[in-house]
């Protein structure tokens, strides 16, 4: 099922809840625009290729529309669609005053050079440049796009409109202007809100275990985490392999290893300390732990696999990464699900924070940052489970009832 139909099922639950009319669902459904361009660049041999590029502006009625680019060979129409719609919930959800967007260029960046790369960057800025602006649609890296990506894009808007304007983007390095702790914003929101989440439980994270698939920066940064809190650590992978220790994986010498360039099926992953057993990647989501946090793609609990779950409490630091119906069977059963467009929701909230910054002039310390961070995260997780208790419904239909219910209301 594709993404945007992913969201729709989402969006049709919540509006049943709030009871509104189909003419209302519509509205929510629409972005207001989706802009397209060709950009056509000056390859290092010479040549000229072009490559498509996308930017959907997914409601503006709570502030400026906010919203990652991403460079990638699968990147349309739809995904993009769907990410800025989820965008719109996502800054809803946590209450910061933005609204969604996504951009995406149509690239595979691992065969282009860094010249190349920012050319196209440079390119996506031309293009679009009348509907970007600190007031207008603030972007923000993505998959394959990073600070530097950031930068090249801020000094094209710049140079095109004879302004200086840092708030126009976000995640940004520090000397241009970019705010501490973005780079683990999304993990130190996630485990803000399940850290909330147990406290309603009464239960103690260091009598708890954890499994996590996906050992990039937001798994890594989870695992390291978790551990550094007491959680026993019993499974991780990677998209090569995965491993379980029973009695606790040592986060840190794996995390190590990963580091250097190795990954989870390498024969030296195999003996203690790092593991007990090696496994497919695949076997992640149905190990035993108390706590699964899917942290890579989308689609990976699905209804082929989610039987196999053991954990009471899954994590959505991914997006999309439980399809409706494996939900639905974990809703039956009374798992509790921490859906993505609440649980990943630190990375837009430390870019709210990182746009605050630029628009005052002021420089946030790390404590101020992660203070910020932990209280937003705390009192979005209240209003959603508040909600869910209150309408008796699950708590991704409780976050996307109460986004929605904010965005009708601006």
């Amino acid at each position: 099922m594709a993404a945007f139909d992913y969201f729709k099922m989402n969006v049709h639950r919540a509006a049943a809840l709030l009871g509104y009319s189909q003419e209302t669902v519509d509205r929510l459904l629409t972005p207001d625009r989706v802009l397209k361009a060709p950009l056509s660049i000056t390859m290092d041999d010479g040549s000229t290729q072009t490559f498509q590029a996308y930017r959907v502006q997914f409601s503006n009625a709570r502030g400026p529309y906010k919203g990652g680019i991403r460079f990638h060979p699968d990147a349309d129409e739809d995904e993009v669609s769907a990410l800025a719609a989820m965008m719109a919930i996502k800054c809803a959800v946590v209450d910061i005053p933005f609204g969604g967007a996504k951009g995406g260029v149509a690239v595979d960046p691992k065969k282009l050079s860094l010249n190349e790369l920012d050319a196209i960057a440079r390119a996506y800025v031309q293009a679009f440049v009348e509907h970007l602006g600190p007031e207008l649609d603030v972007p923000a890296p993505d998959v394959y796009t990073n600070s530097h990506i950031m930068g090249v894009m801020l000094e094209e808007y710049e140079r095109i409109t004879g302004t200086k304007a840092p708030a126009m983007i976000t995640g940004k390095s520090l000397d241009m202007g970019g705010i501490v702790g973005r780079d683990t914003a999304t993990s130190d929101g996630a485990i803000a809100v399940l850290d909330a989440l147990l406290a309603d439980q009464h239960r103690d994270i260091t009598n708890l275990t954890v499994s996590i698939q996906g050992t990039g920066n937001a798994g890594a940064r989870a695992a390291t985490l978790l551990s550094d809190l007491g959680a026993k650590v019993v499974a991780m992978s990677d998209s090569k392999g995965a491993l379980r220790n029973p009695e606790g994986i040592d986060v840190q010498k794996v995390l190590e290893k990963k580091d250097a360039g190795k990954s989870l099926n390498d024969t030296e992953f195999a003996d203690e300390p790092f593991s007990h057993a090696q496994y497919d990647a695949e076997e992640i989501i149905g190990m035993s732990a108390d706590i699964l946090i899917p942290a890579a793609l989308e689609e990976q609990i699905r209804l082929d696999n989610v039987e196999s779950v053991k954990a009471s409490i899954v994590l959505e630091i991914a997006n999309g990464p439980i399809t409706p119906e494996a939900d639905e069977s974990l809703a039956e059963r009374r798992v509790v699900i921490v859906p993505d467009v609440l649980a990943n929701a630190g990375g837009v909230t430390v870019s709210y924070f990182e746009w605050l910054q630029n628009r005052s002039g002021e420089t946030w310390t790390k404590e101020r940052v992660a203070e910020r961070l932990e209280e937003t995260m705390h009192d979005a997780y209240r209003d959603v489970a508040d909600f869910a208790l209150d309408r008796n419904c699950t708590l991704r239909e409780a976050a996307y009832a109460l986004a929605l219910g904010r965005i009708n209301d601006a």
